[in-house]
């Protein structure tokens, strides 16, 4: 008889400043780090239950932005899933952390690839994480406008009747002097 499947949410959570930081956690009951995400309630939307995890496992507040993926692997010998969004954090947060969690860092995103402690985990973050984070907008970086080279044209020179007709003497007698070969 199959096992059911576990589904869980989470966030790939950013927070703006100078530089991007992406936030990573440090559970309580092994101390290993983590992406912040959690087992959905029994009706709870996927949506909902990464953002209540995030919030949770964090301590801040977050707008939910769009999808990045999902990772599977067996937990306790049942297969799970969890679904993953790209979430603005606010500056500062407004609740206190869950009890089973033990820390919160923000990094830059390799520092953050390097804290995670599961290897699936890691080779996700890297392969979503350029789409996570917001581009920066510079001044330096404004669209430029295309140059315009001019052409410098050669003054035209009309050829005379004469000249024509020697060209295409020459043009025939290259011509036909192939063909004769």
């Amino acid at each position: 008889m199959p096992r059911k499947t576990i589904h869980a949410g989470g966030g790939i959570v950013v927070r703006k400043g100078t530089r991007p930081l992406i936030a990573v956690v440090q559970r309580s009951k092994d101390d290993l780090w983590v992406l912040p995400r959690g087992k959905l309630k029994r009706t709870e939307r996927a949506i909902a239950g990464a953002r209540r995890e995030v919030v949770e496992e964090t301590g801040h507040r977050v707008r939910v932005r769009e999808f990045l993926g999902a990772i599977t692997y067996r937990a306790r010998g049942r297969p799970k899933v969890v679904q993953f969004w790209r979430m603005q954090a606010q500056a500062r947060p407004s609740y206190d952390l869950m009890k089973d969690i033990a820390a919160v860092e923000w990094l830059p995103l390799s520092a953050a690839i390097r804290r995670l402690s599961y290897p699936l985990e890691k080779l996700f973050l890297r392969s979503v994480g350029r789409r996570a984070i917001p581009r920066r907008k510079h001044a330096a970086h404004k669209p430029r406008k295309a140059k315009t080279r001019r052409r410098v044209s050669k003054p035209r020179t009309r050829k005379t009747k004469a000249e024509k007709s020697t060209a295409r003497r020459g043009v025939l007698q290259r011509m036909l002097g192939s063909l004769a070969r």
